[in-house]
Formats: C-alpha cells, structure tokens, sequence
C-alpha cells in the first residue's frame, strides 16, 4: 500500500524502516546518559511526547520524504522505553532480585520483536498503513499519561553528581572500560543478530518454500514466541543460583547447537519440522540469553545505569539491522532456505561464544553486587 500511495519502490520502503532504527539507536545514545545527568522522569516524559507527535505526524504524511524523517523521530522517542526502564530496575535493585526483575523487563523485549508483524499484519486487515501510525500514536499518549501519573523519580539529586560519573565523557569511560561490560555487549548483539536475521527470512522461508498459510505463519510465530517466554522464565530462577555468567555459558552454547542443527536437518532433507524444531530451542536460548546480559551490563554501573543501558540496546539493535540483510545477500540468487538462515546464526552464535570466554570470562567475571 505504501508503495501504491507514493509510487515509489520496495528499497525505498525499507529505508523508512532504516531510518526507524538508526532513529532507535541515536535516541537510545542519547537518552541513556542524559537520564543519569537529570534524572529519569523528565528524558521518559519527553522523548515519549515526541513519538506521539511523530506518529501522528506518519499518519498525516504527504511524502515519502515526511514520513521517512516522522520515522525517524519516531525511533528516537520510541527509545526512551526501554532505556529508562532498564536504568529504573537498576535504581531500585541489586543483586538476585536484579536478575528477577530484568528478567521480566526482558521477557517484554525479547517477546515484543516476534509479535509485533503479527499485530501489524492483523491490524492492516482493517485499516490502511496510516491507521497503524494512530494506532501507535494513541498507544504512546496512553502510555505517556501512565508515566506522568504512576512513575516516580528513582534517581535521586545526590545520585546524579556522584564522583567519577559526572559527565557523560566519564561514563562512557567507565562502560567501556569494563571487560565483562564489552563481553557481554558482544553477546546480546549476537544474540538479537540472529533473532533479527531469523524474523527478516522467516516469511519467505515458511509461506514460499515450505508452503505455509498466514494462519499457519502466525501459529509458528505464537510457538516461537512461547520459547522466548520459557526461557526468560527458566533464565531469572537459574541466574539467581548458579549465576547470569554461567548460564550464558549454557544459552550461548544451546544457541550455537541449535542453529548448527538447522543446517544439518535442511541438509537432510528432513523438511519442515526439521526446521521447527531446533528453531524453537534457538528461540528458547535467545530468551535465556537477554536477562542475563541485562543483570551483568547494568549490576556493575548503577552510577550510570542510563548509559550502561543505552550503550547496550543501541548496539543490540544497530548490530542486528546490520547483520540480518546478509542472510538476503546470501540467498539471493538460490534463494532464502533454512540453511542460508541457519548459517547467518551459526556465525552470530560462533562470535557470541568466544566473546563470553575470551572476554567475560565466567570464572572471572565477579558475583553481582549486593
């Protein structure tokens, strides 16, 4: 429909979707530091405004051009969510009940990016695209008035000027210059790498070489789903025991395995389940994966827990809106198959495992702060 009301091609619809995202990161650079400089109410409150007013601005868009810089401001404000969410769990706990707690918030992204196309595509069979952009806009002043009338402030005014994180050039220090903090920004890059280049292929995979229906399409998405569930739900009771550390000794690993074992299933011969299945447990593994990156990224930076969590989300997303169109580049002349899919994710996988042991270091990596 888009390409009908501007007459204009399918990359060129993509790039507003680009733009979304480098619109994602920026905002997330941007927001983490300044909400450990003024505090967390007022960064929320303000980028969160301003995906209202973008969406509605999506909505009313004469241009591609319009739309693609509402898209823009749209990711930025869009930003402000997760970011300062991530920094208000860390204001408010430490320790085990830290790794419970993200562990939630976790559930929530690792869950939103798989059934998001699905409440897209419901919502397109009784609207146009431009109903969708109100649909968000609303969503957004609902959760901007939610905000304003229920979220306190968790950063105190004494907090904010602790010594050796008062600028954002200080905190940006003190991030990267932790190992374990690297390591594992590694780990949760890789990590959504293959789950974004799992959604990007899924469609043509499933609905054009294995024949699926849109019905049947959006079952195995709810299935997927399900892992991603379970394994943040298993993650935050098993992180609090044996630690955030060695289960992602163990997610990392199962991630590797499960997407080796695509290839080899394909390459078998062994046909739809032969996908399904292993596919299901990459998904679980993602879901073990994200709470455990969150706990050992902002444990060690509750003075700067906004940065912490930008750095980590910017990264996580602009890593993945890099890495998933290989698995286009790779296919495109055979095709997308489950192995040209699988074999973007073993990789990802590959890096996500030598990044824990040669970096994070498990033995080393220190317990969580109480």
């Amino acid at each position: 429909m888009l390409q009908e009301d501007f007459r204009t091609s399918a990359a060129a619809i993509q790039l507003t979707l680009t733009g979304t995202m480098i619109g994602f990161a920026l905002g997330q650079l941007i927001v983490g530091p300044l909400s450990d400089k003024v505090g967390r109410r007022i960064p929320l409150l303000s980028v969160t405004a301003l995906h209202v007013l973008a969406s509605f601005a999506a909505a009313l868009a004469p241009s591609l051009e319009l739309l693609s810089g509402a898209r823009v401001a749209m990711g930025m404000g869009a930003a402000a969510g997760g970011v300062v969410a991530m920094a208000i769990v860390r204001d408010l706990f430490g320790g085990r009940r830290l790794v419970v707690m993200l562990s939630r918030l976790a559930l929530v992204s690792g869950v939103a990016p798989v059934i998001a196309p699905l409440i897209g595509s419901a919502l397109l069979s009784v609207m146009s695209w431009r109903g969708i952009f109100v649909v968000l806009a609303v969503y957004g002043a609902v959760m901007l008035i939610s905000a304003i009338a229920l979220l306190p402030e968790t950063l105190p005014r004494a907090r904010r000027h602790d010594r050796g994180a008062t600028t954002v050039l200080q905190r940006y220090q003190s991030v990267f210059r932790d190992r374990v903090f690297i390591g594992v920004l590694i780990i949760g890059a890789m990590t959504f790498s293959g789950l974004f280049s799992y959604l990007s292929a899924s469609s043509f995979l499933f609905q054009v070489t294995h024949g699926l229906n849109a019905q049947e399409y959006g079952v195995l998405f709810a299935v997927n789903s399900i892992g991603v569930v379970v394994g943040v739900q298993t993650a935050s009771r098993l992180a609090a025991r044996f630690g955030p550390p060695w289960m992602l000794a163990f997610s990392t690993a199962a991630l590797f395995v499960a997407a080796v074992a695509i290839i080899l299933t394909d390459q078998l011969g062994l046909g739809l389940w032969g996908t399904v299945v292993p596919l299901f447990f990459f998904m679980t593994a993602c879901g073990f994966t994200f709470p455990c990156v969150q706990v050992l990224a902002l444990d060690r930076h509750g003075k700067a827990a906004g940065t912490a969590a930008s750095v980590l989300g910017a990264c996580n997303f602009g890593v993945a809106g890099l890495i998933s169109p290989v698995v286009g580049w790779i296919a495109r002349d055979a095709g997308i198959t489950a192995t040209t899919m699988a074999s973007v994710m073993v990789g990802c996988a590959a890096i996500g495992v030598l990044a824990l042991w040669l970096i994070v270091r498990p033995r080393t990596a220190g317990r969580l702060a109480p």
